[in-house]
């Protein structure tokens, strides 16, 4: 399985917003500019958040983006499925997507992968993802592009 961008830079998005907008709405520029990434691809994948409910607008001279949920609350799955869709490795999962489907042997390996990763990404939330992205930042003591 491979993420697209959507995914990859959504979910840096989301860990942006979360640092940068626990006391304030945060613009999309300010988002674009700290993980550069465009402003106009960022608008879309912001509108499928909102739509998934995962981030909120607020209107206004000091408005902009904040998490609709605590960053505890909200899983890398909850990210991902808003921007990716379904997590599926491989369609014949399930016997919509195969002929063989009844008599395939493999599809316990698609499955067991398929539930590993829904797994973790399901059980990972958004403040672990900070947290841990931190940590490893001053461990290896690099400069830090996310306040933390």
């Amino acid at each position: 399985m491979r993420l697209s961008t959507k995914g990859r830079y959504g979910l840096r998005a989301v860990a942006d917003l979360a640092v940068h907008g626990k006391d304030q709405a945060v613009s999309i520029s300010s988002i674009a500019a700290r993980q550069n990434l465009s402003e106009s691809y960022l608008e879309q994948l912001i509108s499928k958040l909102k739509k998934a409910g995962i981030v909120n607008s607020i209107r206004g001279i000091n408005g902009g983006y904040r998490l609709s949920r605590n960053a505890g609350e909200i899983s890398v799955g909850d990210i991902l499925r808003a921007l990716e869709g379904d997590l599926k490795v491989v369609d014949c999962q399930d016997d919509h997507g195969c002929d063989l489907y009844d008599s395939c042997v493999t599809k316990y390996v698609w499955k067991r992968i398929n539930d590993s990763i829904n797994k973790v990404v399901d059980t990972m939330t958004l403040e672990e993802v900070i947290s841990n992205g931190c940590q490893l930042q001053e461990d290896d003591n690099n400069p830090k592009e996310m306040e933390c």
